[in-house]
């Protein structure tokens, strides 16, 4: 099995081998267009975004926040370029937070969410998106620890915003703090499982 190595890549950086996402090519070579990891090894490379704006995608599921209440439904911020939509048959206020679904994109990045639900209290932090697989883990194994550990409900935006309430609001931000900041770091499971404790 062939080992795979990462190194971290700037914009305008000269990238070797076939990579589709992130770069540019010149003159038969290709550059890559975002400051990020590149993976090497086997027979593609990828690069990961180290940073970048969340740009919505069907099927997500976000926290928003009511910016615009309309006849018929709400304008929702979230945390991207485009703003969302949103039809409810709940009532919202302006400044009300809700996790929601994405659930079309059209050509012109018109976005309708659906399956809304409002979120009461608690804070909403903000990560970088292209962190966020890192802060769920696989088959949500870290939010799951972060639960546990702190006593808090945690709801994660592919957006870059998170939602907690609970018993160590306080402690469940330090801890995915910690995980944006490191999560292209080896060992961090381990380093987030200590730093919780018991």
């Amino acid at each position: 099995m062939e080992k795979t190595e990462k190194m971290i890549v700037i914009p305008g950086e000269e990238v070797q081998g076939p990579i589709s996402d992130y770069v540019y090519t010149e003159k038969g070579k290709n550059y890559s267009m975002v400051y990020g990891l590149l993976y090497k090894g086997g027979e593609k490379s990828r690069i990961v975004p180290m940073k970048g704006r969340y740009l919505p995608n069907a099927e997500d599921y976000i926290v928003g926040i009511i910016t615009e209440v309309k006849h018929g439904g709400y304008t929702v911020d979230i945390n991207s370029p485009y703003s969302a939509y949103l039809m409810s048959r709940r009532e919202y206020n302006f400044g009300d937070v809700v996790f929601a679904k994405v659930a079309d994109v059209n050509e012109v990045k018109s976005v309708l969410l659906s399956y809304d639900k409002k979120l009461f209290e608690g804070d909403v932090i903000e990560i970088s998106p292209t962190k966020v697989p890192r802060v769920i883990g696989k088959k949500n194994s870290m939010v799951d620890m972060l639960q546990e550990k702190t006593g808090c409900e945690i709801y994660v935006g592919r957006n870059g915003r998170i939602w907690l309430k609970g018993k160590n609001p306080t402690k469940a931000e330090e801890a995915i703090v910690m995980i944006e900041k490191e999560a292209h770091t080896d060992g961090l499971t381990e380093r987030i499982t200590k730093f919780l404790g018991d």
